[in-house]
């Protein structure tokens, strides 16, 4: 997969994404993350890419043209149009199953807005779809886009070890990730589970899928709507309601 984004700081996007698993996947070429800098198409001397407000208001707003530009050096250059993500707090709130979509995507672009935003004509031009990481607002788009990134270039395969590390985590199947441990085991006079001790592969498969439904019960029941229940977990559930 590749993912560019673009944005007023590119050496900001660039150093989280050099760093860790996802610095270490783009050295392998198993992930291209490409941070390109919208000031680059501004067409005055100043390199000026924002405006006052037609209307009024407080604020400057990203104009259309440098980040129009931008996009259309980007499209030449790939031959084709990625699926083009704007970073917003009025796009649809991201989680696991929209990650799990946009992996599936060859090329993705995701612009990132600054100060009051970007005119919303760019947007009508060439944004597919608007995405928010909650419903809060920031002073950039710069850690939500990167953010985003994070969560699908984890999916990529080659990125992690191995699928499975992706796949028991929260929210992959609808549910929290359960409790988990290290060495020692005891710490602090809090003991381990024994069961985690005992090697017995099938029986702490159980337990750990038990304790995904406990947490998630008890933290986030509104996923359990949504979640693949089988009638022993909703059973489970159940049972252990009236304990």
């Amino acid at each position: 997969m590749r993912i560019d984004l673009l944005t007023l700081f590119p050496e900001m996007c660039e150093t989280v994404m050099a760093e860790s698993i996802i610095g270490r996947a783009r050295k392998k070429g198993a992930l291209q993350v490409c941070c390109h800098q919208i000031r680059d198409f501004a067409f005055d001397k100043h390199s000026r890419v924002d405006d006052t407000l037609f209307g009024g208001g407080m604020g400057m707003l990203l104009m259309a043209e440098p980040i129009a530009a931008c996009m259309d050096d980007l499209i030449e250059h790939l031959g084709r149009k990625p699926h083009s993500i704007y970073m917003s707090p009025q796009g649809s709130v991201l989680n696991q199953e929209k990650v799990k979509e946009l992996a599936q995507y060859e090329n993705l672009m995701i612009l990132c807005g600054h100060y009051e935003g970007v005119d919303e004509r760019v947007l009508e031009a060439y944004i597919d779809e608007q995405i928010s990481i909650g419903d809060y607002v920031l002073t950039g788009g710069e850690l939500p886009a990167l953010a985003l990134a994070d969560a699908v270039s984890r999916m990529i395969p080659g990125v992690l070890s191995d699928d499975i590390c992706f796949e028991e985590e929260s929210h992959f199947d609808g549910l929290l990730e359960y409790p988990q441990y290290t060495r020692p085991a005891n710490w602090r006079g809090r003991e381990v589970p024994g069961l985690l001790l005992t090697g017995h592969h099938a029986n702490i498969a159980r337990w750990r899928h038990e304790q995904s439904l406990l947490r998630t019960a008890k933290w986030r029941p509104d996923l359990l709507e949504t979640a693949n229940l089988t009638e022993k977990d909703r059973q489970f559930l159940e049972k252990m309601r009236g304990i």
